[in-house]
């Protein structure tokens, strides 16, 4: 069965896209914007280069075609932090995806804590394995509805307990992946095959 994307309309083409490249990582991205605390999940992420550390979201616009909070603070603030999410974290992380007035925070409504490690970017949210603490680069147009973002890495926390060797610096967690409208655990690690 072929699909032409030209006359396709944009829900099923995120259906034949989100159903197709998987797993997708999640970016649990908190920003801030006049003292309110914006938390939103967003599966179409990727990590973009390692030098400059840089990675890659996706995001799309409210029911009424505004900006989503997390697109607008961006582009006010020009500061995110990105949570990675592990098990124990994916109902609130799913809780979080529901669509709040502005004025409203996920943080308060669904309880998810949050903490502050550095004072000039948004908190991270409490006991994740990992967060990104990042800038703006610059919005990629592509011509239609969804935004690409792309964002400078300038700081990384890693949670001790998931490091399992300092000298290598081995990290091991439980992440949520995303398989179309459905979550996935990723399970065992496969070591790759000897190249002859």
């Amino acid at each position: 069965m072929i699909f032409d994307l030209e006359e396709n309309n944009v829900n099923e083409k995120y259906k034949l896209m989100a159903q197709t490249i998987i797993p997708r990582p999640i970016a649990w991205v908190v920003t801030e914007d006049e003292g309110v605390v914006n938390i939103a999940p967003f599966s179409y992420f990727i990590g973009l280069s390692s030098d400059p550390a840089s990675v890659l979201i996706s995001v799309g616009h409210k029911a009424d075609g505004t900006p989503k909070d997390t697109l607008a603070n961006i582009r006010k603030n020009k500061k995110c932090t990105i949570c990675m999410v592990d098990e124990k974290h994916l109902e609130k992380m799913h809780f979080s995806s529901k669509e709040l007035d502005k004025e409203l925070s996920e943080s308060e409504l669904f309880n998810i804590e949050t903490e502050t490690i550095f004072e000039n970017y948004p908190p991270m949210i409490k006991d994740i394995p990992s967060a990104y603490f990042c800038t703006f680069n610059q919005e990629i147009d592509l011509g239609g509805a969804t935004i690409p973002i792309v964002l400078n890495v300038k700081q990384i926390y890693v949670n001790n307990e998931v490091i399992t060797d300092t000298e290598r610096m081995t990290i091991e967690f439980n992440p949520v992946a995303r398989i179309g409208k459905s979550y996935a655990f990723l399970g065992d690690e496969i070591a790759p095959p000897t190249i002859p």
